[in-house]
């Protein structure tokens, strides 16, 4: 059975008259006659199953849609690109950015703008693309020739401008007019006074910059021997029987009591061996003879002088290391005749007694 449409009641009642199912009219029937209601728009077809639709392919690959705006394209563009292409000098012009200021210019335009000169006599850039535009769209003259027109018209009058501001100046000097420098050739000089003080800063010593900063990262100047003495000195000591003792703090006996001390002290002056002497005594002995510790006190104040005996160490050194190796074979004759005379071997042991010596080595 159909669908039943509120649009289509009176079609039904009309059938049900004529088979005497209904026998008497109803009394909207006739109005519903004369006044059908609107039919109803069409229907829609019925989507398709997907057993009689063909099957997309598997490895296509799903673009994505644009939605990118469309290229915008104002023909002033192409006219303004090949101008400047002609005329490159024009866009070092200073001009104004100020968009014709607060006051509405009427400027002439449309059909009345004939000639380039309208707008003035001294006219710019853009007055000469716009001329040309306004050719090509108004008047329908090509491109071409319009832009020709208005390049031969803007090369006139500014031929003509140039030369009339020359006469002018030329006028005005010959009156005995002055022409002060404006605020542009200020700023360029001032400029160039900038620029100029760069060229006095690879002058300045570096002494003076770092003087400036109170901490400095740069590494002072050696002050003490620029030479390698071969360990001349450590061998002379190391005959002399001279021990350096270079950490006295871990050398130094630990927790000791004075009476232990005391102790010491009278055992050793309390000692009397015939030839022996105690190491002490043999070290003072030595640095008398060899002059060990005046050498030492005047390396101690040549590094406290620095760069005053700089200059003068440059010859001191090379005499000093001359002498150096030639009192050497005298200094070590001495040293064996005091190892002679303290009854000791040339190796620095007491030929009579060696265990004792050993003893008080080692104590």
């Amino acid at each position: 059975m159909g669908r039943r449409i509120a649009n289509q009641v009176h079609h039904q009642v009309s059938r049900l008259m004529r088979g005497n199912i209904i026998l008497e009219q109803p009394k909207w029937y006739q109005a519903v006659l004369d006044f059908p209601p609107l039919p109803l728009p069409p229907k829609a077809p019925p989507a398709r199953t997907s057993y009689d639709v063909k099957l997309k392919p598997v490895g296509e690959k799903l673009r994505r849609p644009k939605n990118r705006p469309l290229p915008i394209h104002y023909l002033e563009d192409d006219i303004r690109r090949q101008f400047y292409s002609d005329h490159p000098f024009e866009a070092f012009r200073p001009t104004t950015l100020v968009e014709k200021g607060d006051i509405q210019l009427h400027e002439v335009n449309g059909e009345g703008w004939t000639r380039l000169r309208q707008r003035g006599r001294n006219p710019n850039a853009e007055d000469a693309i716009q001329f040309a535009l306004n050719l090509h769209q108004v008047y329908q003259v090509p491109l071409s020739q319009a832009y020709a027109r208005a390049v031969a018209q803007f090369r006139a009058l500014r031929s003509e401008h140039h030369i009339a501001t020359t006469f002018a100046v030329m006028e005005a000097e010959a009156l005995g007019a002055t022409f002060v420098r404006g605020e542009i050739e200020h700023a360029f000089e001032k400029e160039k006074r900038a620029v100029a003080t760069w060229e006095k800063l690879e002058e300045l010593d570096e002494g003076q910059l770092t003087a400036r900063k109170r901490w400095k990262m740069i590494a002072e100047r050696h002050v003490g021997e620029t030479h390698w003495s071969q360990g001349a000195q450590y061998v002379k000591m190391w005959r002399a029987g001279v021990r350096v003792n270079y950490s006295p703090a871990m050398t130094n006996p630990v927790d000791e009591d004075d009476d232990t001390m005391e102790e010491r002290r009278t055992s050793r002056s309390d000692r009397q061996v015939e030839s022996i002497m105690t190491d002490e005594e043999f070290d003072g002995l030595v640095k008398e003879r060899l002059g060990i510790a005046d050498d030492f006190d005047e390396r101690e104040t040549g590094e406290r002088e620095g760069e005053e005996r700089e200059g003068e160490e440059g010859g001191q050194e090379e005499e000093w290391q001359e002498e150096e190796w030639q009192g050497q074979e005298e200094q070590e004759e001495e040293i064996a005749e005091l190892n002679s005379e303290a009854g000791m071997g040339e190796d620095g042991v007491p030929e009579e007694n060696p265990e004792f010596f050993n003893f008080t080595k080692k104590t």
